[in-house]
């Protein structure tokens, strides 16, 4: 069923109303308490910008971090309020409450127009307990609920599912913000009508985080390409050694089982890049996937491993690229990576939809310089990986149907 978006809200209908909306701020700091990546504060704006245009007071929940239910200093918001001020160009409130007397002294006070961040959900347990009474609280007694925290929509927590059936139940909306319907297009129509070919690329840790994504890929993709440390699993399954490199024992009859599904349909690398140890001042050594000597750690792709998936992502008019190649954040090992960002880049430069999973792999596209060529980059890790293998989002569940 199809959910309502904020654009079906005519600015009117918003004016001096109080709209709570669940964003996803949960950024990156530095040792003083700064924000070191306000990417997520941007990808919101478009939404924030509507409601103040419209005049309604625009009233931001978000989690930061894993308190635990309880207050931790380091882990306020009032560093993010800041700093979204700062994006914005126009004031942004911060109230050090959630719920409460002070939180809803904080609401009363606001005018149309306002922006206000309440402090984090998550000092709070009864948020991830999803407690009905406090999502009833945290609703301020708004009618309209606005959804933009796709990277919180597979959580069913009192701020992302409780919130939008506490104000449904008061005959309110509970919408998608842009953001959200942004990320939900594109992932969306990447699975159900894709433009072929269709590659998928998936890299990172492990085969286990990413087996139920892999599975609802691979009956749709013309190439799924695997990398990354996950990689060493599916040689092993080969029957290869893999010398001391990171592998999970347990799931090496599913990497088994998964090279028997895909068929041809699954490339593996064919070379790597290997070291005594993974460090970021180590001598390296590339050799054939079934060549890696004992006591030899693999830390990235080959170059001839950049190059036959590069030609397929050149071919390609759909891709979804979700994990890095290997260790880049240490140089010995980021050309795998990069040069895969750069080619995917290229394939969007042509006119191909290329969609990043978000976490390492967007972190990666930064770091690569090509961010910015690339059709969609994903805010949300785990809850892109949970879109792709069609499980459940209980946050977008609860959101008013259209």
């Amino acid at each position: 069923m199809a959910k309502k978006t904020l654009e079906e809200c005519p600015r009117e209908t918003l004016a001096n109303e109080v709209v709570i909306v669940r964003v996803d701020y949960n950024l990156p700091l530095d040792k003083h308490g700064e924000v070191v990546d306000d990417t997520r504060l941007v990808r919101t704006l478009p939404t924030i910008q509507y409601l103040v245009e419209a005049g309604a007071k625009a009233v931001l929940l978000s989690h930061l971090g894993r308190p635990g239910g309880r207050r931790d200093e380091k882990l306020s918001l009032r560093p993010v309020a800041q700093k979204l001020e700062e994006i914005l160009g126009s004031p942004v409130r911060f109230c050090p409450a959630t719920t409460g007397p002070v939180a809803r002294k904080a609401v009363e006070e606001m005018e149309g127009g306002d922006v206000l961040l309440l402090e984090n959900t998550r000092f709070s347990p009864q948020d991830a307990d999803n407690d009905p009474e406090w999502a009833e609280e945290i609703r301020h007694g708004a009618k309209f609920f606005v959804n933009d925290a796709f990277g919180t929509a597979h959580r069913a927590h009192a701020s992302t599912q409780g919130i939008a059936d506490a104000v449904k139940a008061s005959e309110g909306e509970a919408v998608a913000g842009f953001l959200l319907e942004q990320e939900l297009r594109f992932l969306r129509d990447a699975m159900e009508d894709p433009e072929r070919p269709f590659v998928a690329v998936i890299g990172g840790a492990k085969i286990s985080s990413k087996i139920d994504v892999i599975e609802a890929l691979l009956p749709v993709v013309d190439q799924l390409l695997i990398g990354g440390a996950m990689a060493n699993t599916f040689f092993k399954a080969r029957g290869w050694a893999v010398g001391d490199s990171l592998v999970e024992e347990d799931r090496i009859e599913t990497a088994r089982s998964l090279m028997d599904l895909a068929g041809d349909k699954l490339f593996l690398p064919v070379d790597v890049v290997t070291a005594p140890c993974i460090a970021s001042d180590v001598a390296t050594r590339v050799c054939a996937g079934d060549e890696v000597r004992e006591g030899e750690r693999i830390g990235d792709i080959g170059p001839r491993s950049v190059k036959l998936f590069a030609d397929a992502l050149g071919k390609a008019r759909t891709v979804i690229w979700s994990g890095p190649m290997g260790v880049f954040e240490l140089t010995p090992f980021q050309s795998g990576t990069f040069e895969l960002a750069r080619a995917a880049a290229s394939t969007a430069d042509g006119g191909a939809t290329v969609i990043v999973g978000g976490g390492d792999s967007a972190a990666a596209a930064v770091a690569a310089g090509v961010v910015d060529r690339l059709t969609h980059v994903s805010t949300g890790g785990s809850a892109s990986l949970e879109l792709l293998s069609g499980g459940e989002m209980p946050a977008i569940t609860a959101l008013s149907d259209r």
